[in-house]
């Protein structure tokens, strides 16, 4: 594999174990990055940390970490605390128990990868682990320090490969109700809950990343494109925001002009 490797470990599953290469899933490397630049002359600018009191820059051998305990005082940490309370990384992904894909909320979700043998020598057993999770329709739920920190991930098989979810702690998940907490509870029966749902039906589909576009990507890309040849930018005004609309008229005007058919009663209902 031509990729790098994020980390090595072995993947221990029962008395089984195997090396492993976690390798990034997903990675943003391909997005247009911009670079902070003087307007007047053209150069690039560095960051500085300055202390706000005395205006004179702090080089990196005087900063160090610092809890906020109250408004300007802090538990200051020193990097060799800090490491000591780093996990002991034992460089093994343990698992725990086996579940359903379904049975984690995709909330928890953090970051995915690829795991693939490292060696050729625990190719066999890889294999074994693989086709066993894919057999039982289930996933791995597993532990490790991975990246100085402890983390849960589940695995589960994908090709000839495992495809490894960091997980978010529970702490880390804010719940719903807050979000939703001053959402009305409104029930939505008769034919606008049917009209919703022939819309539903008529556009039923199948998830295929590649024919999603980042239009925002593509946009920076064609922007510098054009500032490199030296055209001239208009900017246009942002489209004013849509006014509200009867919400019935809307359902109707989403389908066409032809109604969906009336839902099938039941025998007792005709009755």
């Amino acid at each position: 594999m031509s990729i790098r490797a994020n980390w090595k470990g072995f993947l221990r599953f029962g008395e089984i174990s195997c090396p492993v290469a976690l390798y990034t899933g997903a990675s943003t490397s391909e997005r247009v990055s911009f670079q902070t630049i003087n307007r007047a002359t053209g150069h690039r600018v560095k960051r500085e940390f300055v202390d706000p009191e005395t205006g004179r820059v702090v080089d990196r051998d005087h900063q160090i970490r610092g809890f906020e305990i109250d408004t300007d005082q802090y538990v200051q940490l020193e990097p060799e605390e800090v490491a000591q309370a780093v996990p002991e990384a034992d460089k093994k992904l343990s698992v725990s128990a086996f579940i359903s894909c379904a049975d984690i909320d995709t909330v928890y979700f953090d970051r995915p990868y690829y795991l693939a043998p490292s060696s050729t020598v625990g190719q066999e057993a890889f294999a074994v682990i693989r086709e066993a999770l894919r057999a039982s329709k289930v996933a791995a739920l597993a532990h490790a320090v991975l990246f100085r920190r402890y983390r849960s991930l589940m695995i589960r098989s994908e090709g000839f490969g495992l495809v490894a979810h960091t997980l978010n702690f529970d702490y880390e998940v804010r719940s719903a109700a807050e979000a939703f907490a001053d959402i009305p509870k409104l029930k939505i029966k008769g034919e606008m809950l049917d009209l919703a749902q022939h819309i539903i039906r008529t556009k039923i589909g199948k998830f295929d990343a590649a024919s999603f576009d980042d239009r925002y990507e593509s946009a920076l890309s064609d922007l510098i494109r054009a500032k490199m040849a030296g055209k001239t930018i208009k900017l246009t005004k942002k489209a004013a925001s849509p006014k509200p609309t009867d919400l019935m008229a809307a359902l109707r005007a989403s389908i066409g002009s032809t109604p969906p058919p009336p839902k099938p009663r039941s025998a007792k209902k005709a009755a």
